[in-house]
């Protein structure tokens, strides 16, 4: 399979020669120009373990790798080191609702799904192409990808890692987590900017000729762990597909049934892996596209129109406090039927106007997609009502995705089973989730996370035990214009 930028129809790569550069040289996303089927009986799903069906989805898309290579790098990834249950993503089900829940990783998020195998993909696609450079990641995250990644290449050899952060736009565990990260090849730094700041300036970074020779110079490539990053992109695929087995094993659904899929969203690349899954066979009937009060792909979606210039609300959903959502130039490049110089016009539109608008023959290609915002109020109403009704605690992205779904619901009277990407444990955002039981009465988020264990009596993970007592290895704060200097002194 070759990879093409969605901006250049001439600029491809294999596999392994996109996951290496992490984005195209002309600031395009890598992107596959058709999908490969799943290639296996639905029925036949039920049966496999999450590595086995990893290797169904991975083989598909990076076939450039050998089986054995994929093999080893799924086993390394997906062992029970990594995950605290057997399942890997275990499903919890409320009458319809089932809560895919992808936070059971070293740092209880979904991006730990992607990034425990990410180092080992990059690993092998530099042995494969031959590279004597070192590989130098940036990222820029809203909070949970810079500590996953962190996790994934700490100590890596022949690597090394930057992550950029908002400096008060992430809560305060995602931060501690962050900040006490050990490994010599790490460096964390904080921004005074939000996530679209320090997103955009990475995205200008990759493609700087200049400063690519001078780290060049130096010994290193540049690489990312974003999701812009196919290598972090295909790896979320397999999730969804291994919930559908699991929802056949469980006999809630039979082998060809329809499923929704419901994805709180921010940077579109959870959900942009459930398109994907779609478009190789899954039977998913709707994608509910769940936003914050930075609602932007709600209007998108909904008007034809992308729009980033609007305030921007730092919220009690922070991984999901973004405008600038990279992942959907994807899905354009598909809805215009591969048309990179199409895509590349709407994103010139954007980078100078702050906006653009497609019109109804590629909005046509979305016509499966439903969108809907929540506000923080309803956040809280909707962890509160989760508890008091089930007995079950969700965080607040969770929240999200559990509001506009039953709007959907509402709206279309629709019974098709839903999953519900769950994307990171309550233990993460302690404070948002004890403020909608009415027990937050301290600043202290440690103090909080006690507090909810209490409340819950859901044992508090390994990831927050491990912070209490560990040291702050990372304060630089720096401004936005300072980002690249921070890179050369990290070198």
């Amino acid at each position: 399979m070759i990879y093409q930028s969605t901006r250049h129809n001439h600029e491809t790569a294999t596999a392994s020669q996109a996951i290496l550069r992490g984005i195209a040289p002309d600031g395009g996303l890598y992107t596959p120009t058709s999908i490969p089927s799943l290639n296996v009986p639905l029925h036949e799903l039920a049966t496999m373990s999450y590595q086995e069906v990893a290797f169904i989805v991975l083989r598909a898309f990076l076939t450039d790798f050998t089986d054995d290579e994929l093999k080893e790098c799924i086993t390394q990834a997906y062992s029970q080191h990594n995950f605290d249950t057997p399942d890997i993503t275990p499903i919890h089900s409320i009458g319809n609702k089932h809560y895919l829940e992808l936070f059971h990783g070293q740092t209880i998020a979904f991006k730990d799904m992607a990034l425990s195998i990410l180092p080992y993909l990059m690993t092998v696609a530099a042995r494969k192409n031959n590279s004597n450079k070192k590989i130098l990641i940036l990222t820029a995250t809203s909070g949970d990808t810079g500590k996953a990644a962190m996790a994934g290449f700490a100590d890596v050899p022949n690597t090394k890692i930057i992550v950029f952060y908002p400096k008060g736009g992430v809560s305060p565990i995602q931060e501690k987590q962050m900040v006490t990260q050990t490994g010599e090849n790490t460096h964390v730094i904080g921004i005074t900017g939000n996530f679209d700041d320090a997103q955009s300036a990475v995205k200008r970074m990759f493609t700087d000729t200049q400063l690519a020779e001078t780290i060049s110079e130096k010994g290193y490539q540049f690489s990312s762990a974003n999701s812009i990053n196919i290598g972090r992109l295909t790896p979320q695929i397999a999730y969804y597909v291994y919930a559908y087995a699991q929802l056949i094993k469980s006999g809630k659904i039979q082998a060809g049934d329809p499923i929704n899929i419901a994805v709180p969203t921010g940077n579109f690349g959870n959900i942009l892996a459930a398109y994907y899954a779609k478009e190789m066979g899954l039977p998913i009937s709707t994608l509910i596209c769940a936003s914050n009060k930075n609602n932007v792909l709600t209007e998108f979606f909904q008007t034809r129109r992308y729009d980033k210039n609007r305030p921007f609300y730092v919220t009690n959903s922070p991984s999901m406090d973004i405008v600038l959502s990279s992942n959907l130039e994807r899905l354009v490049f598909h809805a215009t039927g591969n048309d990179a110089e199409k895509t590349a016009e709407l994103m010139n539109e954007l980078a100078h106007h702050g906006c653009y608008t497609i019109d109804e023959q590629i909005a046509h290609h979305f016509s499966n997609i439903f969108a809907d915002y929540a506000d923080e109020s309803d956040i809280l109403s909707s962890i509160k009502h989760s508890f008091d009704t089930h007995h079950y605690v969700i965080d607040p992205h969770t929240a999200v995705a559990d509001i506009v779904t039953d709007r959907y619901i509402q709206k279309t009277q629709d019974a098709t089973p839903i999953i519900i990407a769950s994307t990171a444990s309550p233990y993460k955002f302690p404070r948002s989730v004890m403020d909608a039981l009415g027990e937050n009465d301290t600043t202290d988020d440690l103090i909080l996370v006690d507090k909810l264990e209490a409340y819950s009596h859901i044992s508090q993970p390994q990831a927050v035990l491990a912070i209490k007592d560990a040291p702050i290895r990372h304060q630089s704060v720096i401004s936005v214009e300072d980002m690249e200097k921070s890179v050369l002194n990290c070198l």
